[in-house]
């Protein structure tokens, strides 16, 4: 069929205005997806989380993140989780105690060990923790016998610098490595039950006495791979007794300690979620500076934080760096009002950096009860489920959360864990270690 130019023109006309058409649906519908992509991208997995504590936070990220139509880059939303027991599973400072006392990490000479031992502890004081016999145990006493095994180990095992000889496998066979390590551990314990966490947390820091920042965060890393590998349980040493280690000025010492510290995916996510939606990601912990920067940072771990966003317990050093066995002048502990503390002057106060307070905040104990209470900016604090606080500000808290579960405007969340799996539950219970059935408050 032959056409003339004008129907030539008029069908060419008519299919470059259908394209066009066609052309400018797709754009409009693909528009119209976008926001459902971009909001998709920024909601947390579902994990083992509560669903409402799920939903809640992405409301939080919906509401307050980049997404929003009043979010300023230049005032960005901010987050501040505690980190033992909160963004992972057990206590990492605990977990790298073990692995210390086990494989004899120390710098320190006996004579620094022992000061470290003794430190802000008062010798008059029996310890409300007793020996196996019910025999009464004071710092005076256990830091002899712990300061006596060290000097052994010290001057024999080639790992520690007297000039031994003997490698771990040989001092382990002698009875002063299990007197040390239960010793030792046994008195942080002690140290707790006896006067409180803020003469404990710094106790245990001094162990390090001694050592650099590099050395603390290899100990750090190699103890994260071991504890991975173990089974979530409970581990008991027990000192030698009178006949395998005479001379003794305590009677023979048992301790029992968790084991199998787990990383947790479901705070991994949420940490990244948060940073995509354009929220700064804040860490304040009662552990050591330098061992929730190991486990913060290193990317084995998985949790990619920033370095400079992590506030924790800092000691004093030397010239050389080496760690000395006092708090840093000027700086509070991170536990407790000290939490608070910190944050205010680096975060949220008026000299910090933003000068408002962080809109989400995280814990898991009495030692993160102020955070969680003391910031009336705050539009949602997370407690990680532990049964604890009891007639405290958490235990409140904690109530609130199960009171105001599935109201859509509940500013507490309280979200499960299984102390036999270190592993989230998909509701707001708690399961003991040994347990099968979940608790919700204390």
């Amino acid at each position: 069929m032959v056409m003339n130019g004008k129907v030539v023109i008029f069908i060419t006309l008519v299919l470059f205005l259908c394209s066009f058409t066609f052309s400018a649906c797709a754009t409009a519908q693909a528009q119209k997806q976008k926001p459902a992509e971009t909001k998709e991208q920024l909601e947390i997995a579902p994990g083992n989380w509560d669903s409402f504590n799920r939903g809640r936070l992405n409301q939080l990220i919906a509401e307050y993140g980049k997404g929003s139509k009043d979010y300023n880059p230049q005032k960005p939303p901010y987050a501040v989780f505690d980190w033992d027991n909160t963004c992972i599973f057990l206590d990492v400072e605990e977990a790298t105690l073990v692995y210390q006392l086990e494989n004899l990490r120390f710098a320190a000479t006996p004579e620094e060990l022992d000061q470290a031992v003794r430190m802000n502890i008062n010798p008059a004081v029996n310890f409300a923790l007793t020996d196996k016999d019910g025999q009464n145990v004071s710092i005076d006493m256990i830091a002899q016998d712990i300061t006596g095994s060290y000097t052994w180990l010290y001057d024999n095992y080639k790992g520690l610098g007297g000039g031994g000889s003997a490698s771990l496998e040989e001092v382990q066979k002698n009875p002063n490595y299990l007197n040390f390590i239960t010793k030792v551990r046994f008195t942080y314990d002690a140290i707790s039950e006896t006067f409180s966490e803020d003469i404990a947390y710094p106790w245990v820091l001094y162990l390090f006495t001694g050592m650099n920042e590099q050395q603390v965060r290899a100990l750090t890393a190699d103890t994260i791979h071991w504890q991975l590998k173990q089974p979530v349980s409970t581990v008991t040493w027990t000192s030698p007794d009178a006949a395998e280690l005479p001379g003794q000025k305590t009677g023979q010492i048992q301790v029992t300690w968790k084991n199998g510290l787990r990383l947790l995916p479901e705070m991994q996510n949420l940490h990244a979620a948060l940073r995509e939606a354009g929220f700064d990601v804040y860490i304040c912990s009662a552990s050591f500076i330098d061992v929730v920067k190991e486990i913060g940072t290193n990317p084995d771990f998985g949790y990619n934080e920033d370095e400079s966003h992590i506030f924790a317990m800092q000691l004093e050093r030397d010239s050389d760096g080496r760690i000395q066995p006092a708090m840093r002048a000027g700086y509070a502990q991170t536990q407790g009002p000290g939490k608070t503390e910190t944050i205010r002057r680096f975060l949220a106060g008026s000299d910090g950096k933003y000068g408002y307070d962080p809109l989400l905040v995280a814990g898991d104990s009495t030692g993160d009860q102020n955070m969680l209470s003391d910031f009336p900016g705050m539009k949602l604090g997370l407690i990680i489920n532990r049964l604890k606080g009891k007639g405290q500000i958490l235990g409140k808290l904690s109530e609130e959360a199960v009171s105001s579960y599935g109201s859509k405007d509940a500013r507490c969340l309280l979200q499960g864990r299984n102390d036999n799996t270190g592993s989230f539950t998909p509701d707001q219970m708690h399961i003991k270690y040994g347990k099968t059935a979940g608790v919700k408050l204390p």
